[in-house]
């Protein structure tokens, strides 16, 4: 056994302890596992792209190696403070023709 399926074998074992110990769910302990261990070393080695999950029509994911890096979440960006309206701008600036007060 080689140590990646080591580790695979460890991270399945602490997913399912983590769930309860259930009955079944093998199968999607190991892909979660194996997920998890690609995701590891992903992170060790930075030069190389980061896989992606595309969802199938079976809701199963399947890895596929991205072209370009995901784009930044949208939700981190501050939102443009509306705008005043025209009336309220003109009645804050003097006419020009009008006669000082006082």
């Amino acid at each position: 056994m080689n140590l990646d399926e080591q580790r695979i074998r460890e991270l399945a074992y602490q997913i399912w302890e983590s769930e309860g110990c259930p009955e079944g769910g093998a199968q999607r302990h190991w892909q979660m596992a194996r997920k998890l261990l690609e995701a590891e070393l992903q992170a060790q080695s930075p030069a190389a792209p980061a896989p992606r999950v595309r969802r199938t029509n079976t809701a199963r994911a399947t890895l596929t190696t991205a072209a370009a890096p995901a784009s930044t979440p949208t939700a981190a960006k501050k939102p443009a403070a509306p705008k005043k309206p025209k009336a309220a701008i003109q009645a804050q600036k003097p006419a020009p023709d009008a006669e000082p007060a006082g």
